[in-house]
């Protein structure tokens, strides 16, 4: 089975002014976030990555492309629509510290399955496309590259949220009690059984071992030795 890297792009203008920008064009990456997207794309260049999929708003092709440029060997940057931001309607453009006077608010934290946004898309359409994107590369990569192939998928946070619940088998009403911070790496394997959620909301951290090593299929009854290089970065005692 292959493995995805689940990125958030970079921090942005709007993300640093409060403001939901949506699928609002031109919005890029700040100088924090321009910095985050760089630690991120150091942190995956240890690994050869076989696909680096991103949605089509600039924030998310500019940390893809940050990522693309630390790669030995980088593969063309792709885009998938079905990645790209949540359709907020009325809702886009607007400062998150209106919109959470507006009683669809309450809805949004507290059953997101039951949200539409006025003139938008429901969170339900949100994550069943997005899963579904998800779903077609990995096995698009595993046929293409085999089961230890390693490739990205550059989104918004949202959206992320939404495929981690999917993975972790939450009921979408759960999706707001999981982080995607800005540049943050998630990782998941599928498998022919079931998903496996190998890290989220990740800012730090060596991710050479996704290199050298193929996640499971099965779960360690009782946890595992857990990653070969984090077995090897342990202190030892010499007596």
């Amino acid at each position: 089975m292959a493995t995805v890297l689940l990125v958030r792009h970079g921090r942005t203008t709007a993300n640093a002014t409060g403001l939901l920008a949506g699928r609002t064009p031109g919005v890029i990456l700040d100088e924090v976030g321009r910095e985050q997207a760089a630690r991120t794309g150091d942190r995956i260049a240890a690994v050869p990555v076989a696909r680096v999929v991103s949605s089509p708003l600039e924030r998310c092709r500019e940390t893809a492309r940050a990522i693309l440029e630390r790669q030995s060997t980088a593969p063309p940057e792709s885009v998938d629509a079905d990645l790209i931001e949540c359709d907020y309607g009325a809702w886009q453009g607007r400062a998150l510290k209106d919109l959470a006077t507006e009683e669809l608010w309450r809805t949004v934290q507290a059953h997101p399955s039951a949200v539409t946004f006025p003139g938008g898309e429901s969170i339900a359409s949100m994550q069943a496309r997005a899963v579904a994107a998800i779903r077609r590369h990995d096995a698009e990569v595993e046929s293409e590259h085999g089961p230890g192939a390693v490739w990205v998928a550059v989104s918004h946070g949202d959206l992320l949220k939404a495929i981690l619940a999917d993975a972790l088998g939450m009921h979408l009403d759960m999706f707001q009690r999981l982080e995607a911070g800005p540049a943050s790496v998630s990782i998941v394997s599928y498998g022919a059984g079931r998903p496996r959620v190998l890290a989220t909301n990740t800012e730090s951290g060596e991710l050479s071992w996704l290199a050298t090593s193929v996640p499971s299929a099965e779960a360690a009854v009782g946890g595992g030795a857990g990653a070969p290089a984090a077995e090897a970065a342990a202190p030892r005692i010499v007596t």
